[in-house]
Parts: structure tokens; sequence; C-alpha cells
């Protein structure tokens, strides 16, 4: 008989230390496999959590906000209002925009909008004249300085006699000789609550300066180039026929036979007189009483008569080759215009004109003496 009793003593510390071991490796796999979780927990969790990010506010918005919306693309709209808070994401503003048909109607300038908007309602909000804060200046071509300035006055809500007072202070280029007659460019302008009148004119000037500097215009160049484009400006409309009258100009400036270097020009008479080319009269034709009476001063008057579009710009720089002296528009209401070089078909010409204002002034004092006329455009 064996005795195994010393046997089964000695295993005892064996499975001890064994047991220890297991658990000691069993401990560390768990560490291990805690940290492997947690890492991937840190890593997967934002996969998950990503799309909670808030992409667009709920609404309806609250406060308010003053916008300046300078690009009119969506990008960069949804930029603006994200920068102001208006809206949570370009991304949300730029489809909110696709979704709206009347989006592509949102235009630069200075909007009120409540903060944290959705984006269709900030869509929507761009989209309504109640948020606008600026004003909108419109200045059509061939307007003169009083009327530009009486329109400033009116859109600005000032004194005209504080706008004429900012107008002398704007700053001219030289060759100008302090008349801002012409440098007023016409165009559309943004007014912001904040801007001041010498600001918005000076703005008007800049601008003509950058167009002439488009064109290469330069030094003393500019007045005799704005002096012409007013005179074409304020002679005719279409195209072609600015083209023909600043080559009539040219031809007048360089000396025709008969009339030599007299523009005789109706729109610098009714300039210089303060009337409209209809109201003329003979004797108005032979007042030398201003320097605007291109009938009875040689040359181009002392400044331009209108601020000219760059239509007339460009027919200035660039006129038709033509050997025409001599123009008359015979019928103011459809702008027929004749050019030519004969001196005999020329007053033939203004016969006709004549007689197209004599019946043109009988219509118009029949239509005031009726009062079934009375509100009719």
């Amino acid at each position: 008989m064996t005795d195994s009793s010393p046997r089964t003593a000695k295993r005892g510390p064996g499975r001890s230390a064994h047991l220890r071991r297991n658990l000691t490796i069993t401990g560390i796999l768990l560490v291990a496999l805690a940290l492997l979780i947690g890492g991937a927990v840190q890593l997967v969790l934002p996969m998950f959590t990503a799309d909670q990010t808030v992409t667009d506010y709920p609404g309806p918005g609250s406060g308010d906000v003053e916008v300046v919306i300078v690009d009119a693309t969506p990008a960069a709209i949804g930029n603006t209002l994200v920068q102001a808070d208006v809206v949570a994401t370009v991304d949300a503003f730029v489809d909110a925009y696709g979704e709206n048909p009347d989006a592509t109607g949102i235009l630069p300038g200075s909007y009120s909008l409540a903060r944290q908007m959705t984006a269709a309602d900030a869509v929507s909000a761009l989209l309504d004249p109640a948020n606008r804060i600026d004003r909108t200046l419109t200045i059509p071509p061939g307007w003169r300085a009083s009327q530009i300035l009486a329109k400033v006055s009116e859109v600005m809500g000032m004194p005209l006699a504080d706008v004429d007072a900012a107008a002398d202070e704007v700053k001219l280029p030289k060759v100008a000789g302090g008349h801002i007659e012409g440098w007023l460019f016409a165009d559309s302008y943004m007014i912001a609550p904040d801007d001041e009148v010498q600001q918005v004119l000076q703005r008007m000037v800049d601008r003509t300066i950058e167009v002439l500097d488009a064109h290469e215009v330069g030094g003393d160049d500019r007045q005799t180039v704005l002096t012409e484009a007013s005179i074409v400006e304020a002679e005719v409309s279409d195209a072609e026929n600015r083209g023909k009258v600043a080559r009539v100009m040219q031809n007048r400036l360089d000396g025709c036979a008969d009339v030599g270097q007299y523009l005789q020009m109706n729109s610098t008479v009714a300039y210089g007189l303060g009337k409209s080319v209809t109201d003329l009269t003979l004797a108005d034709l032979a007042d030398d009483s201003t320097p605007y009476n291109t009938y009875v001063h040689e040359g181009l008057p002392p400044t331009p008569i209108n601020s000219p579009s760059v239509e007339s710009i460009e027919a200035v720089l660039s006129p038709p080759e033509g050997d025409w002296c001599y123009f008359v528009t015979v019928n103011l209401e459809t702008g027929e215009t004749r050019f030519t070089d004969d001196p005999a078909e020329h007053e033939q010409n203004k016969a006709d004109y004549r007689a197209w204002l004599a019946q043109w002034r009988e219509e118009q004092s029949a239509a005031a003496e009726d009062p079934s006329t009375d509100g009719e455009g």
C-alpha cells in the first residue's frame, strides 16, 4: 500500500501559486480590455453623436442684429448670417435658399434680423422689404446735379440746404474746377443708416473717376470727355445716334463750313437757362447771358450739363467716321434724328422739328384744358 499523504501535502502550495498567476493574468486582461473598450468608445462615439450637432436652429429666433449683405451669392450670405448668429450653419442656409424660388431676389444691403432663426425663416426675412434698414438711391443718366441733390435730400430725409452744403465739401479732381456737375455718377447706391451725406456724394464722385480710369481717361481729358458725353446724353438716347452726335461735335470743334466751332446745341442752352429743351424759344437761342449758349459761344460749355451714362462716354471715345456737321432730332417722342453735311438739308430738318414741336405743344395744351385727361399718365 502506497502512502500518498506526503505528495498530497506538497501539491497544495503549487496550486495556490498557479491560481494566483491565473488571477493576475485575468486582472491584466480585464484592465487591457477595459482600456481597449474605452479607446474604442472614444473613437466610435463621435461617429454616432455627430448627427446630433445643431445644423439648423429650431427658431423662431429672438432679439435683433444688423446684417450687411455685400455679396448676394447663397454661400456668402450664409457665411455672413452664421457670423451674426442668425442661422446655425452655411449649409442649412444654402439648402433653404435653394428651396425658395424667390431667393434670387435677395439683394445686397443692410437688414435687421433676429438671432437664431431657422434658415428658411432667414431667407424669407431677407426677401421682406420691411427688414431693410438701408435705402436705395437711384440716379438715372442725364440728370443734372440739381436734380441729383434734390433726390439725395428726399431719400436721406434731410434739408436740401444741408445736402448742398455737403456737396461743397466733396473732394473733386482739380480738373473739375470746383464744379460738381457731371461728376455725380448715374447709378444705384445703397445708403446705410449711418452714412453721412458727404460720404454718399463722395462715393458718386469716386465712381465717376473709377469709370473714367477704366476707360483710360485721365488728366484734363476727364472734364472734356464728361462735358461732351453729357451733351450726347441730353441730345439722343439710342446707341447709333450717340456715336453720330459725338462725331458731329468733334467735326464742329475741328471747324465746319458755315458754322465754324459753334456747337449750336439746344441742350446746352436749356441747361444754362434752367429750362427744358421743349420750352426753348428762338429768343433763347440768341440769349448770350450764359456761357452755355453754344449758338453764341464757340467750343464746349464750361462744365458738363448732366451726369452721362457709360454708353455716352464710350460714344465720345469711339465715334464712327463721318463728315456730318449737322443733326436734328425731328421728333422728341420717337427719337427720330437726321444727320447731314448739307446746310440746306439741315434747314429743312430744323423746319420739320419746329413743325413737330408746334403740334406737340398744341396737343399738350389741349390735354391740359380737357378735364377728361385729369390723372392720366
